[in-house]
């Protein structure tokens, strides 16, 4: 899995996609056992995934964007919802001007809240021009298809589902110790005021012992299967 695109201009020529994608992931903590860039990791095998099936311009990812109920612990790095927003803006404009009229934004990171404001605001400027990707059904389908054994408010951050993603893509990221890592807090009445330090000390809410590579498989094939219907949205008159 490449992280960033090797396309050449050539190639975007030739194939004239109509959609791209953009990836948009975060530099936060993961717990001892996955990397500050795990959202990124995720966006991005979302993108690569959809980008085996479906004729799409895959952009390179956004790799900071707004982790600020991370801040207690190091190397997590924020952006403000302004700055992130108006990079979407920029892109918009140079893909608008090359005649490609849609954007996936695919999103690897859950407190990212903003992106659905995005979305709303560009398909009301101009309909059927933006997704954001995966929706939360798509997630909770995913993980039915691939049998978590939790849902998405009990596993919220460093756990099965993301262990499983990265022991499918990119295991050699994955550090020792998150078949000890479970922390269950499923009551998180003030996490937009107290930040996940308030909840968790090492940095995890979830279950990483639970994860699998086969899991992770799973979930980014349901992925590619509901990508058709957003496509379909996007394109249809």
């Amino acid at each position: 899995m490449d992280l960033i695109t090797l396309a050449t201009t050539a190639d975007i020529r030739d194939r004239r996609p109509e959609i791209a994608l953009l990836p948009v992931g975060s530099f936060e903590q993961h717990g001892r056992h996955l990397p500050l860039a795990t959202d990124t990791i995720v966006a991005s095998a979302i993108a690569d995934g959809l980008a085996a099936v479906y004729n799409v311009f895959v952009l390179p990812p956004i790799t900071m964007s707004c982790s600020h109920e991370h801040a207690a612990w190091p190397g997590t790095i924020s952006l403000s919802h302004r700055t992130v927003s108006a990079v979407i803006e920029d892109v918009v404009v140079s893909l608008t001007a090359q005649g490609i009229g849609k954007l996936a934004i695919i999103s690897g990171h859950g407190g990212n809240y903003f992106l659905s404001n995005v979305v709303q605001s560009a398909n009301a400027v101009t309909p059927k021009s933006m997704t954001l990707f995966p929706s939360r059904d798509d997630w909770r389908k995913a993980r039915e298809d691939a049998e978590l054994e939790t849902d998405d408010h009990e596993d919220m951050h460093a756990g099965e589902l993301e262990v499983s993603i990265l022991q499918a893509v990119a295991p050699g990221a994955l550090r020792d110790g998150f078949e000890s890592a479970d922390h269950r807090s499923n009551a998180r009445p003030h996490l937009l005021i107290e930040g996940m330090a308030a909840y968790t000390s090492s940095g995890v809410i979830g279950r990483p012992s639970a994860g699998t590579a086969e899991k992770g498989k799973a979930i980014l094939g349901s992925l590619v299967t509901s990508f058709g219907e957003h496509l379909r949205q996007l394109t249809e008159s």
